[in-house]
């Protein structure tokens, strides 16, 4: 370039072409450091992916057919029955929540009177879901999963079929990766660990709908 026909303009084109080179360095370099920084993405858990997929696996097996088929055939008498009673308000208050737990309790007891032990949990279910719960605890952190749920376990409780779940229990929380590996329910029914034993609660009612022992890997 002819010093002696360099503009204002030349000099500030050159200036900003500096710049916007040394701007893009300056760029370049820290996203390299970001990069640097970023701690290596961790391998997914080996114990929660075999959970999931044996749980994904085994929701249809042949030992769980008559166990589902009792299922629905109890939440569709719970559907009829609980449709004959008065709807609860949106907002309800705790007092109607009760009322309407135990309406529903005492029409679905009426209904069962000859309840017991195994009318939901055939056989043999209760031995697939021992061996499914055996499964999950031998490919998951054992100690943490079994304290998640034995935090608020009420320990042994006597448990009566088709009777109310005694209000002074609480009820224990299901950690994600036990409800992942057992066969899903309706709505109305949730699983819950009292002790070592896995009972089927419906949830509407607050009523024990059927249980089996010795649930807990030890």
């Amino acid at each position: 370039m002819d010093l002696a026909t360099v503009t204002r303009h030349d000099v500030l084109q050159w200036v900003f072409s500096r710049w916007a080179f040394g701007a893009a360095c300056c760029a370049l370099a820290a996203i390299s450091a970001t990069a640097q920084s970023q701690p290596a993405a961790k391998p997914a858990d080996k114990g929660a992916a075999t959970a999931a997929a044996q749980a994904k696996d085994n929701r249809n097996a042949p030992e769980l057919i008559d166990f589902k088929k009792r299922g629905d055939d109890y939440v569709a008498l719970h559907r009829k029955l609980e449709a004959t009673l008065p709807t609860l308000p949106k907002e309800s208050t705790p007092e109607q929540i009760d009322r309407h737990q135990r309406a529903l309790a005492s029409l679905i007891s009426s209904s069962r009177p000859k309840a017991r032990p195994g009318d939901v949990f055939t056989a043999p279910a209760p031995a697939y879901v021992r061996a499914l719960l055996k499964t999950l605890f031998a490919n998951s952190n054992t100690r943490q999963l079994r304290a998640s749920i034995l935090d608020e376990n009420p320990g042994p409780v006597k448990l009566v079929v088709n009777g109310r779940y005694p209000d002074e229990v609480p009820l224990a929380t299901m950690p994600p990766e036990v409800l992942q590996a057992l066969p899903a329910l309706p709505e109305e029914l949730e699983y819950r660990f009292v002790g070592d034993a896995l009972i089927l609660l419906d949830v509407h009612a607050h009523l024990v709908v059927d249980f089996f022992p010795d649930a807990l890997p030890k």
